[in-house]
C-alpha cells in the first residue's frame, strides 16, 4: 500500500512540475509569445516551426491551443494558419516528451535549489519567474525518478504481476483510459511521460503503453475542445479542427499498430525508449501528413460553423475567458472592452442635444437604457479584471491593469451624470412645455461641442498613453470650467433683465452646465495616471472630476 501512494504521490508531483513550468512561462513570455504567434503565421511551414517553438517553452499544447484560439476569434490569427500551428505544437510536446526520457538526475537538486534561491530573494521581478520554471523543471524531474523507484518493488510484486497478465489487450480501451487520465491531469505531458516510467519498469506492456500514448494526444485534443466550450464559434474551429487531425492519425496508427510495435522493438531496446519515440514519431508524421489540409479543412470549418451576427444590444464583446491565461493577452481584452464601454457613453452624450433640441421624449429613453449597458460592461470589466492573477503580472502590466479599473469607473460615473441630465431634461423642460433662450442654447451648444471633443481625447489618452495628449486634457478642463464660470455669469445677467425663458428654466441651465462640468472632470481624471506616473492613478479617477 505505501509503495502505491508513494507512485500516486510522485504521478501528482508530476502533473504539478508541468502546471508550475506552463504557468510561469506563460507570465515570463506572455507578450512576446504573442509577437511570436503573429509575426509567424505567413507561412504554412513557419506557422509549423512557431507551433513547435512555442510549446516547447510552455511545455502544454493544450496551453498554445487555447493562446491561439483566442486569437483566431479575435480575427488575428486565419483558421488555417492556426492549424498549422498546432500540428507544430503537437511535435513540440512530445519533443520535451523526449528530452525528459533521459536520465536528467542531476539536473533535478541543481535547478530546485537554483529556482528557489532565484524565486526567493526576486520574486516580483522577472529572474524570480524564471526561477519559478526553474523549480518546475526540476520537479518534474525529480517526479519522473520518484516514479521509477515507486515502480520497483510494485513490478517485484507476484499479485501486480498477475493483475497486469489478465488485463485484455484492447487497443480502443487503453486509449480510451489515456485520454481520460489526460483530461483528468490537464497534461498530455504528463501522461505520457508517466506511461514511458511505467512500461521501463515492466507494469505495463509496450502495446498497452502505445495505445496510452494514442489516447494522451487524443485526450490532449479533447482537453482543448472542452476548455474552448463557452468560447465564440469562430475560436472554437480550431481545436475541433486540431481533435479531427488526431482523430484521423489514431485511426490511421491503431490499423498499423502491430508492425508498429515490431519496428520499435528492433530499434530500441528499452520499453521507455519505445514509448516516447512513438509518441514523437505520431506527432512528427501527423504534422507532415496533414500540413497540406489545413487550408481545405479550414475552408469546410468555417462553412460549418459560421459567425452568427452580433447582437442588437450592446455587450461585453472582447472579455475572452482563454485569454485569462496569458496575462497581457487578458490586459488587451479588457482595454478593448473599456474603449467599447466608452463607444456608448459617446452615443449616450451625442444624443443630449437633439433630446433638448426636439423634445425627443424617444430618444431620451432609448439613451437611458444605454446607461444600463454602460453598467453592465463595468461589471463584467471588473470582473474579468479580478479573474487575472495580479502576482503573474508585471509592473507595467499592474499599472495598465490599474488605468483600465480608473477609465472603467470614470466611464460608469459619466453615464450616470447623463442618465441624470435626461431625466432632468425630461422633467423640468419637456414635459412642461418650456425652451431655454437662444443664448442659453448657444452656450450648451458649445460645451456639449467641447465635451464630446474632451471625450475623444480621453479615449486616446486612455489607449496610446502619450503624456503630451494628458496634458492637453488637463488644459481642457481648466478652460472648460472658465467656460463654466464664464456662462453661468451671462445666465445671471439675463436673469436680471427679466427674460422669461432664462427664468424658467434657470434651475434646469445651472444644473445643466454643473452636470457637465462634472462629466468634463471625469474625462479628464483620465490624465492624472499619465502626468503624475504611479501615484495612485486609480485614487486620481474618483477624486479629481468634481473640480
Amino acid at each position: 500500500m505505501l509503495h502505491l501512494l508513494n507512485l500516486l504521490a510522485a504521478i501528482a508531483l508530476l502533473v504539478w512540475g508541468t502546471y508550475v513550468v506552463r504557468t510561469g512561462v506563460l507570465r515570463v513570455f506572455g507578450g512576446r509569445l504573442r509577437q511570436l504567434i503573429a509575426a509567424s503565421v505567413g507561412t504554412r511551414p513557419r506557422a509549423l516551426l512557431a507551433g513547435f517553438g512555442v510549446t516547447a517553452l510552455v511545455q502544454s499544447s493544450t496551453a498554445t491551443c487555447l493562446i491561439v484560439a483566442s486569437f483566431v476569434g479575435q480575427g488575428l490569427v486565419p483558421t488555417a494558419a492556426a492549424l498549422a500551428l498546432m500540428l507544430g505544437a503537437d511535435v513540440g510536446t512530445a519533443a520535451i516528451a523526449v528530452l525528459f526520457s533521459f536520465d536528467l538526475s542531476w539536473l533535478s537538486p541543481l535547478m530546485i535549489f537554483g529556482g528557489v534561491v532565484l524565486f526567493i530573494s526576486r520574486e516580483k521581478t522577472t529572474a524570480g519567474r524564471i526561477g519559478r520554471i526553474a523549480i518546475g523543471l526540476g520537479l518534474i524531474t525529480l517526479a519522473l525518478q520518484l516514479i521509477v523507484a515507486a515502480t520497483e518493488p510494485l513490478t517485484d510484486s507476484p499479485a501486480m504481476r498477475a493483475l497486469l497478465l489478465a488485463l485484455p489487450n484492447e487497443v480502443l480501451l487503453d486509449i480510451v483510459v489515456g485520454a481520460l487520465l489526460t483530461v483528468l491531469s490537464y497534461s498530455s505531458l504528463a501522461v505520457v511521460l508517466l506511461t514511458a516510467s511505467l512500461a521501463g519498469g515492466g507494469l505495463l506492456p509496450t502495446p498497452m503503453a502505445l495505445g496510452l500514448v494514442l489516447g494522451a494526444n487524443l485526450g490532449s485534443g479533447l482537453l482543448a475542445l472542452l476548455s474552448t466550450a463557452g468560447a465564440s464559434v469562430s475560436a472554437r474551429r480550431l481545436p475541433v479542427g486540431n481533435l479531427l487531425f488526431k482523430l484521423a492519425g489514431c485511426l490511421i496508427a491503431i490499423a498499423l499498430l502491430p508492425a508498429i510495435a515490431r519496428e520499435l522493438r528492433a530499434g530500441f531496446e528499452a520499453p521507455a525508449q519505445q514509448v516516447v519515440a512513438f509518441h514523437l514519431g505520431f506527432n512528427l508524421l501527423t504534422a507532415l501528413a496533414f500540413i497540406a489540409f489545413t487550408g481545405p479543412l479550414a475552408r469546410r470549418l468555417e462553412l460549418l460553423m459560421r459567425t452568427p451576427p452580433p447582437p442588437a444590444s450592446s455587450r461585453p464583446r472582447h472579455l475572452d475567458p482563454m485569454a485569462l491565461e496569458t496575462p497581457s493577452l487578458a490586459i488587451s481584452c479588457a482595454v478593448r472592452e473599456a474603449l467599447h464601454q466608452a463607444d456608448v457613453v459617446e452615443t449616450m452624450l451625442r444624443g443630449i442635444l437633439p433630446v433638448i433640441r426636439n423634445n425627443d421624449l424617444a430618444l431620451a429613453e432609448e439613451l437611458r437604457r444605454l446607461d444600463d449597458t454602460v453598467d453592465e460592461l463595468y461589471s463584467a470589466i471588473k470582473f474579468y479584471l479580478t479573474q487575472i492573477s495580479r502576482e503573474s503580472l508585471s509592473e507595467r502590466e499592474a499599472r495598465r491593469w490599474t488605468d483600465i479599473v480608473s477609465f472603467t469607473i470614470n466611464m460608469e460615473q459619466v453615464g450616470d451624470t447623463i442618465e441624470r441630465i435626461l431625466q432632468d431634461v425630461e422633467d423640468k423642460k419637456i414635459r412642461k412645455g418650456r425652451s431655454f433662450s437662444a443664448a442659453g442654447m448657444a452656450e450648451i451648444c458649445h460645451l456639449h461641442e467641447r465635451l464630446q471633443a474632451n471625450l475623444r481625447l480621453a479615449m486616446s489618452v486612455f489607449l496610446d498613453g502619450h503624456r503630451r495628449d494628458a496634458e492637453k486634457l488637463l488644459e481642457e478642463k481648466t478652460r472648460f470650467r472658465e467656460l463654466v464660470r464664464d456662462y453661468a455669469a451671462s445666465h445671471i445677467a439675463r436673469l436680471q433683465d427679466n427674460r422669461a425663458q432664462s427664468i424658467e428654466t434657470s434651475s434646469l441651465h445651472l444644473d445643466l452646465i454643473s452636470d457637465l462640468k462634472r462629466i468634463n472632470g471625469h474625462l479628464c481624471a483620465i490624465a492624472y495616471p499619465i502626468v503624475q506616473g504611479e501615484q495612485a492613478p486609480a485614487a486620481a479617477g474618483l477624486s479629481e472630476p468634481a473640480g
